[in-house]
């Protein structure tokens, strides 16, 4: 960096904010650079069908899934991790931003690193790109969501030995092994929290008979959910009879949840081993000695570590509060752009012209 950037830089450091985004299908978290994460907000926007306005947003918003008159709509922008509704998105990541932007009043406009899945399009960047820049931002750069949970937690992912990290969040898995700056091997699944809660809720309708929603789903996942047997749980969960249609309470177990995700499960831990059946010997040895690290909010997932480790054979450590690790992972990145800037994603139409 030359000495007229670097006045430049720190000149836009005084007059601009730096902000990190991790644009999760649940779960959007805001970075604020010199504060941490400020913002912590469901992915959900809540909109007036009759004005086409925005009515709320975030938490908010998610109260009123299932809960809202016909004109007033609780929607999620992002499907498996990438936007299906471009104005909605827009309007939330500005939300946002200036929430975060409250807590530090600069008059330029903030610079914006945002995760997204790992074998996202070129045309969904451009949508993430575009959302973020109409929405206030100066510059905008997309990295990976395992690469930003890796810096998050501090693997060492410019040295020469092989990382391995799997992001379970609410839309979307990552499954990635990164050495030297870059992903060797990845894969992207859409088996995560949101597809748990489905699978919680189709099991309860054919056992019990009775019809759920999504929160609780979550709620019975959060509370009795396991994937190996451990202690015995049980929760009493309401719901709407199939048969009279008149509200019913039955008790749910551990061992209904686990019946309920298993083929997920299982489906999560084959593709576990199909990225390590595809990786470089050298750096599954490098895998096997450093382990397997799960961030992201299915990391929490009651015994997952176990069942992994149990049917790998190899090390696997939950990180230090994964539902945070890619947002911390931006805010590592924006400290030190220069240095992390080839782990950004570039679209093909921002590249150099190929000389001929």
């Amino acid at each position: 960096m030359d000495f007229v950037q670097k006045i430049k830089e720190k000149l836009y450091r005084k007059f601009s904010n730096d902000i990190g985004i991790d644009l999760g299908t649940a779960n959007t978290l805001v970075y604020l650079a010199g504060k941490g994460i400020v913002v912590n907000e469901p992915s959900v926007v809540a909109l007036n069908q009759k004005t086409g306005r925005v009515v709320a947003v975030g938490a908010q918003a998610k109260a009123m899934l299932g809960r809202t008159p016909p004109h007033i709509v609780a929607v999620r922008p992002l499907v498996d991790g990438v936007i299906s509704d471009f104005e909605v998105t827009e309007e939330m990541i500005a939300y946002l931003v200036k929430k975060a932007e409250e807590l530090s009043p600069k008059p330029l406009g903030p610079r914006v690193v945002v995760g997204v899945p790992s074998g996202v399009t070129n045309v969904e960047i451009r949508a993430v790109r575009d959302a973020t820049r109409n929405a206030g931002a100066r510059e905008v750069y997309i990295v990976e969501e395992p690469m930003a949970g890796a810096i998050g937690i501090r693997l060492p992912i410019k040295s020469p030995v092989g990382n391995m990290v799997v992001d379970i969040g609410g839309g979307t898995s990552d499954i990635a092994v990164i050495s030297l700056g870059g992903i060797v091997k990845s894969k992207n699944l859409r088996i995560a929290g949101d597809k748990l809660n489905n699978d919680i809720i189709a099991y309860i309708r054919s056992e019990f008979k009775i019809l759920i929603g999504e929160k609780t789903a979550e709620e019975i996942k959060i509370s009795v959910g396991s994937v190996m047997p451990e202690q015995s749980m049980e929760l009493p969960v309401k719901g709407r009879d199939l048969v009279t249609g008149l509200p019913r309470e039955v008790i749910i177990t551990d061992s209904d949840v686990r019946e309920a995700m298993a083929q997920s499960i299982a489906n999560l831990v084959e593709s576990v081993k199909e990225v390590l059946e595809t990786t470089p010997p050298e750096i599954v040895a490098d895998v096997m000695q450093r382990g397997i690290y799960l961030v992201g909010g299915g990391a929490l997932i009651r015994g997952l570590d176990a069942l992994l480790n149990e049917e790998l054979r190899i090390p696997v450590y939950i990180a230090s509060d994964p539902l945070t690790a890619i947002a911390r992972g931006t805010g590592v990145i924006l400290e030190n752009l220069e240095d992390y800037r080839e782990v950004l994603i570039e679209n093909e139409d921002e590249l150099p012209p190929k000389k001929q």
